[in-house]
């Protein structure tokens, strides 16, 4: 099978946890010995977070104030390669020499109208508490919403319209290779709307499921994963009469809402993938990812 893989930013770096790169390796080691055994028998996509590398590099950048800060755009780039190369390191340490490994610096299109852009909502970077973030809001002219009991920035997240590396990573699945791409959501860029078709990069961040969702579609997957830090998709999360979805069709999980920080954009992007493919998708723990490709763990989304 053809298999994408949305890899959650707990994946690399845990809630609380400090943002070094022997911690980021370590987690990475960890998602490449739950991996292996799918790439082994399966094409393998790989997509993943880039939230807490992204906002780390911001503030780093922030510290050297002889020169403009980076865009986000350009952070996600670095993230990119920054998170492949531990990928393909760790995953490549356990699965035979002979495999082939590509990270693609992936452009995805987004629509300068869109109105995500007057309301941000996507979270970035590292947790603060109300002090810090009032102060940072202040300084940089951020925004922060609440994350649990600590505070985020957000930013503007455009739905994505077009994976542009689409050719290229369609020729590396033919030669049997094992892509990392659309990391973050993909690098957001737009063309300018004074008709010049000039691409340029966004201050932005697309939401990983829904770019995962259309790297999936786009690359015509017999399976679409989005591996997270909890088992499935769970009804009243939380309270003591949580359940657990097993195997659900778009219609029956659409009854349900979830939160839109956290659940609700990985069941839109599943449900998404399976009305407009007639395809599997399952939402679960990445520990249970050989299961979940066999159909026996996580929340399946199947067809009407």
């Amino acid at each position: 099978m053809r298999i994408v893989v949305a890899l959650g930013g707990n994946a690399l770096l845990k809630r609380g946890e400090p943002m070094t790169a022997d911690v980021q390796r370590r987690n990475v080691r960890i998602a490449a010995k739950a991996l292996a055994p799918v790439a082994r028998e399966h094409q393998l996509v790989l997509a993943h977070g880039n939230g807490p590398q992204v906002g780390l590099l911001a503030l780093q950048a922030s510290a050297y104030t002889e020169v403009e800060a980076y865009p986000l755009d350009v952070l996600g780039a670095q993230t990119e390669g920054m998170i492949g190369y531990m990928i393909e390191q760790e995953l490549g340490n356990l699965l035979p020499f002979e495999v082939p490994f590509a990270t693609i610096l992936t452009m995805v299109e987004v629509d300068p109208l869109d109105p995500a852009f007057l309301n941000p909502t996507k979270f970035v970077g590292p947790v603060y508490d109300k002090v810090e973030a009032g102060r940072l809001e202040d300084e940089k002219g951020w925004v922060f919403k609440k994350d649990g009991d600590k505070w985020r920035r957000v930013v503007a997240s455009p739905l994505p319209k077009r994976i542009f590396e689409l050719r290229p990573i369609k020729w590396l699945l033919e030669h049997q290779t094992v892509v990392i791409c659309a990391g973050g959501g993909g690098i957001p860029t737009m063309y300018l709307p004074d008709g010049s078709r000039t691409l340029v990069g966004v201050e932005a961040v697309i939401d990983k499921d829904l770019a995962s969702e259309l790297l999936a579609r786009e690359l015509a997957a017999d399976l679409f994963v989005i591996a997270t830090d909890v088992d499935g998709v769970y009804l009243d999360w939380g309270k003591p009469a949580q359940r657990k979805l097993t195997t659900v069709t778009p219609a029956e999980i659409a009854d349900h809402p979830f939160p839109a920080g956290s659940m609700g954009p990985k069941v839109q992007a599943a449900v998404q993938f399976v009305e407009r493919t007639g395809k599997r998708a399952a939402i679960g723990s990445l520990a249970d990812i050989e299961h979940i490709v066999a159909g026996t763990a996580g929340t399946n989304i199947v067809p009407q």
